[in-house]
């Protein structure tokens, strides 16, 4: 069941720090504030701010003004410090923005300049307030089913959740249920989102399994509906979990690509195939799946080795491949005015990290170059949470801020981050 808070303060149990029974007058009458509070969104996210600054005095959590407890972090920081650790190209910076959202997922940026963080797990959508980056996330929808993919569309913001699509007039936290019979599988559950400029929504729906046929031709596909349709058709077929979704400048869908698994005989074979997959996304493609992969020095496929017969001829290549078991998640396209010039019409994509390489890969954010339409590679652009064979963090979503800034959500630390451009102009 999907329901709405009404009008609380996000997780006051949760979130206030444990010391506030003895923390002075100030910041005890913040909290009863912040706790009982009944009202709009927009009065909770004013709230906000005051209740980062009551809370910054010693007492709370060491005197730091941070939680009393946190995951291993790529470095120490207070919201708004460089990020020890991580390592991003020469002109650039990279901060905190929270470091307590846990288990951050696909971000989205409202008009006004909010930025909204889906909590899968917790089931929750937060807000992290414009011009208030230190401020406490403020709950704005909870009981939601694993919402993940995020979009806004004339001003309205569309969730993807497990079983269908919401959508929320912001910044009020009233929801209309677009539509709610998506197939829910056991597996790759964690929807993208994308809408179109006419408000056609499209929305991926994974495989339920790392390789077979399955028993609903819509798990593996990515899903079309149209203003005012609740039923949907196929879009796309053959994407075994197509993870992110994004419409470049033209109003070209793509989507990145998590390949299957285990596809020996070897280790060693498994390691480097199949690749993941960057793929330009168009009405009634076929990608393959589950009867071939992307080929790794051709653009066409192959068959996987449960179907050594199957003809893979005719079906779509990928437009670029990533090493394999990369998992790319987030993917957004740069048209802001921050970066350097040369980085306009280039996509970044967040890769999540390998679970099952003998040597662990991914865990980065790289940027996919472009020229005519087409990639043409891609390189890194945020890295550091991959040391030593271990994740100190691993990237999810990513988000171009209003002002052309780069916003990365990490589902490991519970962080949200912020690259910036710094360097002179050119």
């Amino acid at each position: 069941m999907e329901n709405v808070n009404p009008g609380r303060f996000g997780g006051c149990g949760a979130r206030l720090c444990s010391c506030m029974g003895g923390a002075p007058a100030l910041r005890v009458g913040v909290a009863f504030m912040l706790c009982s509070l009944r009202h709009s969104i927009a009065a909770r996210i004013a709230l906000a701010a005051v209740f980062a600054i009551a809370l910054a005095g010693p007492g709370c959590a060491g005197g730091t003004g941070q939680p009393a407890a946190q995951a291993a972090s790529p470095g120490k920081s207070m919201p708004g410090g460089a990020v020890a650790g991580l390592s991003v190209p020469p002109g650039f910076s990279i901060t905190y923005v929270s470091q307590n959202v846990p288990g951050a997922r696909f971000m989205a940026f409202a008009p006004n300049g909010d930025l909204v963080v889906a909590e899968t797990m917790q089931g929750n959508l937060v807000v992290i307030p414009h011009g208030a980056p230190t401020a406490q996330p403020v709950l704005f929808a909870s009981g939601l089913s694993l919402p993940h993919g995020l979009a806004f569309y004339r001003g309205q913001l569309y969730v993807a959740t497990w079983s269908g699509v919401i959508r929320y007039p912001y910044p009020d936290s009233t929801p209309a249920t677009l539509f709610s019979n998506l197939p829910q599988g056991g597996d790759h559950n964690r929807r993208a989102l994308a809408v179109a400029g006419d408000g056609t929504i499209y929305v991926s729906s994974g495989s339920d399994c790392n390789i077979c046929d399955e028993s609903d031709p819509r798990f593996a596909t990515v899903l079309r509906y149209a203003p005012g349709d609740t039923t949907g058709t196929i879009f796309a077929k053959g994407l075994r979990n197509a993870s992110g979704l994004a419409f470049d400048a033209a109003g070209r869908l793509w989507a990145v690509v998590n390949q299957r698994d285990n596809i020996g005989p070897t280790q060693a074979v498994t390691d480097n195939l199949p690749p993941d997959e960057l793929d330009l996304v168009g009405q009634g493609d076929d990608f393959g799946w589950p009867q071939c992969y992307p080929d790794p020095n051709a653009a066409d496929r192959l068959p996987n080795p449960e179907y050594p017969n199957a003809n893979c001829a005719g079906q779509t290549p990928a437009a670029l491949n990533f090493q394999a078991h990369s998992a790319p998640l987030g993917i957004v396209f740069y048209y802001g005015s921050q970066f350097p010039k040369s980085y306009r019409g280039d996509a970044f994509v967040a890769f999540h990290g390998s679970w099952n390489r003998s040597v662990p890969t991914g865990d980065k954010v790289v940027v996919v170059h472009f020229s005519g339409g087409q990639p043409t590679g891609y390189s890194d652009f945020v890295t550091g949470w991959l040391r030593n064979g271990s994740y100190h963090g691993r990237p999810v979503g990513l988000a171009v801020a209003p002002d052309g800034s780069l916003y990365i959500s990490d589902d490991q630390v519970g962080a949200v981050y912020r690259v910036a451009y710094t360097g002179s102009r050119r």
